[in-house]
Parts: structure tokens; sequence; C-alpha cells
């Protein structure tokens, strides 16, 4: 007759010996960003348009500025048209909030009288907070929700958030984001003023101000700037206000002085990948992996191409 210590050890045994089953197996874990990045194929990538790009110069150096015209066709159109008249050349940044947005242009862009010319570019233009669902690309959510809507994600590669409900979808106030400065009236931005999100995002502002671009290099040049001492952060006679060297559009440049980018495609299986891996990171130094996200602490991953 067996004892009870050998029936523990032989069943034991027989536990070690069993194979283990498919669903006993523990999920793999996910990959991290450095994974993610090495492994993406060419194809979930795509290369930026520079019809959709312009460059920022200002004395210390280029800021390149990627448009999003399905979200905010006639801002960017008239943009473009200001860019190619030289309209912001001799400009310079008016303000400079801490932890906000830095903001160019003409100082005297709603005073008709007193504005720089555009040429052919109009005035005013009418509000685009937001634009039908089905009319701007494929929506890629984040898995963990959203404060300010009812979903949040990402569309072409731009931050964005949706109403399924009214069926419609807006870009996000998140960090290098580009809008279109106005007055109190919704429909009184022209583009002929500008701004860039250099702080923590203003979701606030979403469906507020008509955002169309997004900034895929040199953020730190706007957000490194001398913050203005008068209100909102807007510089005062004092202070010297730094200037703008040009604003170009890219494919108006000879090929030898344009930078090439990539964007990873947001709608492709390496960016759903890259979310997880922003959402749980697996680097050593994190001892508490967070296990959520939301939209502004993504990041796609841009890349120059040699």
């Amino acid at each position: 007759m067996l004892t009870a210590f050998r029936l523990v050890a032989l069943a034991a045994a027989m536990i070690l010996a069993s194979p283990v089953r498919a669903e006993d197996e523990a999920p793999p874990a996910p990959p991290t960003s450095a994974e993610v990045l090495a492994h993406s194929p060419p194809e979930h990538w795509r290369a930026v348009d520079p019809e959709r790009t312009v460059y920022l110069e200002l004395d210390s150096g280029r800021i390149v500025i990627e448009l999003a015209p399905e979200f905010a066709p006639a801002h960017a159109a008239q943009l473009l048209s200001l860019v190619g008249q030289g309209y912001f050349d001799g400009l310079a940044v008016l303000r400079s909030q801490d932890n906000y947005v830095a903001q160019w242009g003409d100082p005297l862009a709603d005073d008709a009288e007193q504005a720089k010319p555009r040429g052919e570019a109009a005035g005013r233009l009418k509000a685009e907070f937001d634009q039908a669902m089905d009319a701007v690309g494929r929506f890629t959510p984040v898995p963990d929700g959203d404060v300010y809507a009812p979903e949040a994600g990402f569309v072409r590669g731009f931050p964005a958030a949706r109403d399924p409900a009214s069926g419609r979808v807006w870009l996000a106030h998140c960090y290098g984001m580009l809008g279109a400065g106005r007055d109190n009236e919704a429909d009184s931005g022209s583009a002929a003023q500008l701004y860039v999100v250099t702080g923590h995002s203003p979701r606030h502002l979403d469906r507020n101000v008509t955002l169309f671009g997004r900034v895929l290099e040199g953020v730190e040049l706007l957000s490194s700037l001398p913050r203005g001492k008068a209100a909102l952060g807007f510089y005062t006679p004092e202070q010297t206000r730094p200037l703008i060297r040009r604003m170009v559009q890219a494919s108006a440049l000879p090929a030898a002085e344009r930078v090439e980018y990539e964007v990873m495609h947001t709608e492709s299986a390496s960016f759903e990948r890259w979310i997880e891996s922003r959402r749980s990171r697996r680097e050593a130094w994190f001892a508490h992996p967070a296990g959520r996200i939301e939209v502004c602490n993504v990041g796609v991953p841009t890349r120059r191409v040699d």
C-alpha cells in the first residue's frame, strides 16, 4: 500500500511529465518600441509628400511641418497660397507662452487697412473644426479610451478624435500640432497667423480652433524660444521678436535643399504593435509599466530618409 508521501511524490512526477498545453503557456511579452522599429517592413512606412510639407525657417534652424488638408482643405490651400507669395518672410514670432503655444504671423492680420497684403489669398475663412468621418481616411483607435471624446486615435499619422454618434472626426491638440489663430468669432481664422502646440496637450481647444498639420522635425526650436513677458506670452516692445527668415513649400525648393521623411503608416500592423509597446513599456528602466496610454502620448514614428 502506498504511503501518503509516495502518493504526493507520484502525483508531482505525473504533473512534471505531462505535456504543457498551449492554453497553459504564458502569452508572449509585447515588443519594445526599439524592437517594433527594427522589425517594421518598408511597406509599413509612407513617404511624406513635399507638396504637403512646408518649412518654417528661423535664425535657429528649420521647422518641418506636414499639412493635413483632409481635415481643413480651405486653410491648407490658403496657407500654401500665402507661403507661395512669401507672405511670412520677414514677419516674426509674436508669442511664446510657457507650456502652451508659439504663434507667428502678421500681428495686424485682422485689420483690413493695416494688414500685410495677401495677394490672391482671401481673407477670413469658415471654421474647419471637424470633418465627416468618411471623408478623411481610416481611423486607428487607441485602446484605452479618451477623456475629451468618445474615441481617440490616428488618421494618416495625425492624432485625432471622433464621435461615431454624430459621424464627425477632428484633429487633437497634441504636442507639435499646427493650428490657425482666430478671433472670438469662429469664422475669423485666415491662416495669416499660425501656432504650434509647445507644451502639455491643450485638448480643451479641440474643435475650437482649426488644426491642419503637425511638426515632423524641429519643434524644439519653437518650444525653447524665450517666453513673452506680456499676457498670454506675447512679446513686449522691449523684447526682440524672433524673425522668420522664410516659410516655403518643400516642393518649391530644389531637391538638394529638401529633406525627405517617412512616417509609419498608422493603419499598419507595425503601428498597432507600436501602440502596445508604448502602453506596456518593457525596457529595463520601467519598474511599473502603465498598461494604458492616451492619444497624445503615443507619438507617431517619423524618420529622415538619407
